[in-house]
């Protein structure tokens, strides 16, 4: 795969997806703005490797010259071409966010649920608590006295989070940190000395989400979407990611498709990957993608793909 530019860097994780190493991967960076120069960069990297993708990764429109010669690659040698934006959506299922906020054209179909899809969304909440319940609810009571047991105090952890129409909410789940700590971050990190080992476990195979069945009865939650993040979070988010609130045109989930493609994030960084995965969610909504994503999460709780 040959990759025009820098406009957006691939991480391990997606290269791992994509299942590519590093050796098939060719960036060509310099003399992008000389179209001829462009050109005999890539005739090299073709000649030096078999690639079959060209990937358009440049932050300047492409000249009209390089177009006529990717385009020629079709008949010629079977080599497609592709944005950046395309690539993202398409292999990796995730809407491409401008670093630079030069433009929003990203943002123009990514809308709230239509009344046919809410309908489904709900009846799909309402299946899946009903069975959530019906299996989890020894796990619960484990759940309880174990907290008791290990960590004195409470057993449900309440938090303000932002849902819907960026509308707060009481968020409930069980408490898997220490009541008493006097550290603090807004952040989880590995190895956190404010999580109990029973919490750890918790959290790891998502029973401490088991409460929020109750926000989604309440219609506050669905069972899959966006997560539910602290306003706090939110509002240090939104100064730096100005269209992070595009997420919440949604109601959040237990469990969602960021969730379940990239890691539990510790910086802007990571939330920045997460929203990619969250508008592609909210854009490209349908049945299918939801029993993905519950398949994936049943992955991820069982320890088959865990992240």
């Amino acid at each position: 795969m040959i990759i025009l530019g820098e406009k957006y860097k691939f991480h391990k994780l997606e290269k791992s997806k994509l299942g590519i190493s590093k050796s098939d991967i060719h960036y060509i960076k310099d003399g992008l703005k000389d179209p001829d120069t462009t050109i005999k960069n890539i005739k090299k990297n073709l000649s030096l490797s078999k690639h079959n993708t060209i990937v358009i990764n440049m932050h300047s429109k492409i000249h009209t010259s390089i177009i006529t010669y990717l385009t020629n690659l079709q008949f010629e040698k079977n080599i497609s071409f592709c944005t950046i934006e395309h690539f993202l959506e398409t292999r990796l299922q995730k809407c491409y966010i401008p670093e630079q906020n030069d433009s929003l054209d990203f943002l123009s179909n990514i809308k709230p649920y239509s009344a046919w899809q809410y309908f489904q969304k709900r009846c799909i909440d309402y299946f899946g608590v009903f069975w959530l319940l019906f299996f989890s609810w020894p796990v619960m009571i484990i759940a309880a006295l174990k907290i008791k047991q290990q960590s004195p105090g409470k057993i449900l952890f309440r938090q303000s989070r932002v849902g819907k129409n960026n509308q707060k909410f009481e968020c409930v789940k069980f408490r898997s940190m220490h009541e008493d700590t006097e550290f603090f971050n807004h952040y989880t990190q590995e190895d956190d000395p404010r999580i109990f080992p029973w919490g750890n476990t918790m959290r790891k195979m998502r029973i401490d989400e088991l409460p929020q069945v109750r926000n989604i009865i309440k219609g506050e939650m669905h069972l899959i979407g966006p997560r539910a993040e602290w306003h706090e979070l939110v509002d240090n988010y939104e100064k730096q990611i100005p269209y992070y609130h595009e997420r919440h045109l949604v109601a959040p989930g237990i469990t969602g498709w960021a969730q379940v493609n990239y890691p539990y994030g510790a910086n802007l960084e990571d939330a920045r990957q997460k929203l990619m995965y969250d508008l592609y969610y909210i854009k490209y909504w349908n049945i299918w993608l939801e029993l993905k994503t519950v398949w994936k999460t049943a992955m991820v709780v069982i320890g088959k793909n865990g992240l």
